[in-house]
């Protein structure tokens, strides 16, 4: 199968891309697609987190669960926006502790590509969701495809930190050495939640402390 994302994530996946699951995972979304089922986010973009962030650039993982699923939001990285739109309410707050945590003003704009092209991999659990519909493609086989995305990241690569948010999150710390990765927990940055501990977690100036003490260029979080 003939899978178009970047170059050294699909050498590392090649076996993946190969498994019935995602021969699976394929023939679901065509189908929808061909019944007039809208999903987000466009094809061109489901593995826009793993073009925007090259295999051997990654230094941070950021675990999201879900595409947004309203139109015009989702663009492929977790947690962020197209351009021009404003930041939901999950990022607001994760800008409203990273400038507790580093100073860094927040922004009405919630792309975060920026951090993507520095090396945070901002990965959603589910690579595609249908419009209006949280969670409609969480159990049609992306699990497995992305558990085998953190763990071959966990196996390939040295000194990555990962940024858990939220219980589901937390439940992939199985697939991470923590011998020589730094796992990072905390709260969802939802509403409903992130006053139980996302506020106040410093993951943003933990992880770049991380990064310097492992001779690694830290992340600039700021936002343009």
């Amino acid at each position: 199968m003939d899978v178009k994302i970047e170059a050294t994530w699909k050498a590392v996946l090649e076996d993946e891309f190969a498994q019935p699951y995602f021969h699976q995972i394929v023939d679901i979304l065509k189908a929808e697609k061909a019944n007039g089922i809208t999903i987000y986010p466009a094809g061109a973009h489901i593995f826009q987190a793993f073009d925007a962030t090259p295999f051997q650039n990654v230094k941070v993982v950021i675990l999201g669960q879900d595409p947004y699923h309203n139109p015009g939001q989702a663009h492929g990285l977790a947690f962020s926006v197209q351009s021009g739109v404003a930041a939901p309410p999950s990022l607001v707050n994760i800008y409203k502790e990273l400038e507790a945590d580093t100073g860094i003003e927040p922004t009405r704009q919630g792309n975060l590509n920026r951090w993507a092209a520095q090396g945070v991999l901002l990965l959603n659990a589910s690579l595609t969701v249908r419009a209006n519909s949280p969670m409609s493609h969480s159990k049609i086989g992306w699990h497995t495809f992305t558990d085998a995305v953190i763990k071959t990241i966990s196996d390939q690569r040295d000194h990555v930190v990962f940024m858990l948010w939220g219980s589901f999150a937390k439940s992939k710390q199985s697939l991470i050495n923590s011998s020589k990765h730094l796992i990072l927990t905390a709260a969802h940055p939802s509403p409903l939640s992130a006053h139980n501990g996302f506020f106040g977690c410093r993951h943003f100036s933990k992880a770049n402390a991380w990064l310097r003490s492992h001779g690694m260029t830290p992340i600039d979080w700021s936002i343009e």
